[in-house]
């Protein structure tokens, strides 16, 4: 198992970046595919950005490829969103989650860090 934490949400004015950070605690964090989704007021759960295993591969949603980037430091046990150009509509609660397998669905996801705010003004 692997327990997750993010941290780096905040308020920023829309066009600014924040860099979202998730701290992995598990023996065999190289081992697990690792997601980023986001959950707006009133909406479902969704999908960001996934990396796979060794972090040779990346997934975005349509709605950030080219504005976000998910990274991965496995001797550090450590994931990463920067999101760059951002829009109010990128508000929401942050969540960082890991699997065995690479996936964009969240129901594939066997664990999940607690969420970090970030909020766009316009």
């Amino acid at each position: 198992q692997v327990q997750l934490v993010e941290s780096g949400g905040g308020l920023v004015q829309a066009g600014g970046s924040l860099r979202l950070s998730c701290a992995a605690s598990g023996r065999t964090f190289s081992s697990y595919a690792m997601g980023w989704f986001r959950q707006a007021p009133g909406k479902e759960r969704e999908f960001v950005a996934a990396i796979t295993k060794s972090g040779s591969s990346t997934a975005y949603a349509d709605s950030v490829k080219g504005r976000f980037t998910i990274s991965r430091d496995n001797a550090k046990n450590m994931v990463y969103l920067q999101m760059d150009s951002l829009k109010p509509d990128d508000t929401a609660v942050y969540y960082c989650a890991a699997d065995r397998q690479y996936s964009s669905s969240p129901g594939k996801y066997d664990y999940w860090g607690q969420g970090t705010q970030v909020t766009v003004s316009s």
